[in-house]
């Protein structure tokens, strides 16, 4: 009888440990998804889906290290009701934690990073960004087709699908962030009105956005920003404008086409290599 006792009240405290650690990570994951949300910042370019996904995969690794830290936990509970030696077993377990912790270093530097990368907002899919330093030896560009906690895939110019651990960029430049801005220089002429240029330059800007679909990605227009340098034949001029994230490019490239049309009805130069000889005076 004493032995049926005995046995119902381990069996008792077992079930207590079960559904106290069920009720904390139940507990636990709602309140890691309330403080998720509230701690990361919101793009202002990004969909309500975009940041669903991001809180999603954060409040998901803290939810699993939560459930794991609990469910431990709970097993150390149980063991020491069901009266096993549990210094042996953590010597044991401490010596393999120690093994699997110098051979995944690598990787929780990577899960680490790919935490931070989603949390801050550093980039998003679609984004376009340069990845160096650290175990980056090169740079590497291209559009963020996919983020994980560990990887991060870029696709550049060329179709090549670079795949980056994100433990390894410690340098991270994002090219449309928010807004991109469009940067061009315009060599003219020595012998060029300034004034004009900067007149025909601000025209061509104003009326690139009168069409409705570069006016719908504009921010700024392009505008005369100031004289940048003198170089060996030129007046080097710098041009500039805001824009939708990764539109610079295209905008710019419709603008220098504008340019050339415009200088020209203008009788405004565009400066070009030029090489000076000089003859020796026959006496």
């Amino acid at each position: 009888m004493d032995f049926e006792f005995l046995f119902s009240l381990v069996w008792t405290q077992i079930l207590i440990i079960v559904i106290s650690a069920l009720v904390l990570q139940w507990l636990a994951g709602h309140f890691i998804t309330g403080i998720v949300g509230r701690l990361i910042r919101k793009h202002k370019e990004e969909t309500q889906s975009d940041r669903k996904k991001r809180r999603d995969t954060v409040a998901g690794i803290f939810k699993a290290t939560s459930g794991l830290i609990i469910w431990l936990t709970a097993i150390g509970f149980v063991m020491y009701v069901l009266d096993i030696n549990l210094a042996s077993v953590a010597a044991g377990a401490g010596f393999l934690g120690i093994i699997i912790g110098l051979g995944a270093q690598a990787t929780i530097r990577d899960y680490l990073a790919g935490i931070f990368i989603l949390a801050e907002n550093q980039y998003r899919v679609g984004d376009i960004v340069t990845l160096n330093g650290g175990g980056v030896s090169m740079e590497t560009s291209g559009v963020v087709e996919d983020i994980t906690l560990r990887i991060t895939r870029l696709r550049d110019l060329d179709g090549t699908m670079h795949i980056i651990r994100n433990g390894e960029a410690s340098i991270i430049t994002n090219r449309t962030f928010k807004y991109s801005t469009v940067l061009v220089d315009i060599g003219v002429a020595y012998e060029s009105d300034l004034d004009l240029v900067e007149k025909v330059i601000n025209k061509v800007g104003k009326d690139m956005i009168k069409d409705p679909e570069i006016s719908a990605i504009t921010k700024e227009p392009i505008h005369f920003f100031r004289v940048d340098a003198f170089a060996d034949s030129a007046i080097i001029i710098k041009a500039l404008g805001q824009v939708s994230p990764a539109e610079q490019w295209r905008l710019a490239g419709e603008f220098r086409r504008r340019i050339v049309t415009a200088f020209r009805e203008n009788d405004i130069t565009i400066a070009y290599p030029q090489v000076v000889v000089h003859q020796p005076s026959k006496k």
